[in-house]
């Protein structure tokens, strides 16, 4: 495991050369999927077996210790980066994914996009109360699909 001072998110950026390892290897492709949006695409990443160990590895570094029972991981890339996090730091993986995917009895929780609306779904008695988990998915935009999964989880009460 790399042991580091604590350093605040733009010092790690400055300073720590695994970072700066990752994030050259994330191809950055302008206005994809749409006009004015600048994407950045994994795919690069992943095809690097030392920058995907790297990523893992500081995840793994920051979430250690930390009682964390449960990896969620949202529908696709956190099915990319939650597996071996989860396994690296001793918790089970549960995925989190689009209707009608997974088999058997589930549970639902409907969310807002910028776009419009889509829905996540677990299967029913994955995480048990009390349970601390970490949510790993790509991004945040409007926070809906974090807010979906926090519900799955339990950790938010409509």
């Amino acid at each position: 495991m790399l042991v580091r001072e604590q350093l605040t998110m733009s010092e790690y950026r400055d300073k720590d050369p695994l970072i700066h390892g990752i994030q050259s290897k994330i191809r950055v492709v302008p206005n994809f999927p749409k006009p004015g949006i600048m994407f950045q695409d994994i795919t690069t990443l992943l095809l690097d077996p030392k920058a995907f160990k790297d990523t893992i590895d500081l995840f793994v570094e920051r979430y250690k210790g930390k009682n964390i029972s449960v990896v969620a991981g949202i529908e696709a890339r956190g099915f990319i980066f939650g597996p071996p996090i989860a396994l690296e730091i001793g918790a089970k993986f549960v995925p989190l994914r689009k209707p009608k995917k997974l088999p058997g009895k589930v549970i639902s929780e409907e969310y807002v996009l910028e776009y419009g609306k889509d829905c996540l779904e677990m299967h029913v008695g994955a995480v048990e109360p009390g349970e601390r988990a970490l949510v790993v998915d790509d991004l945040i935009a409007t926070g809906g699909t974090l807010c979906a999964a926090m519900q799955l989880l339990g950790y938010l009460r409509t």
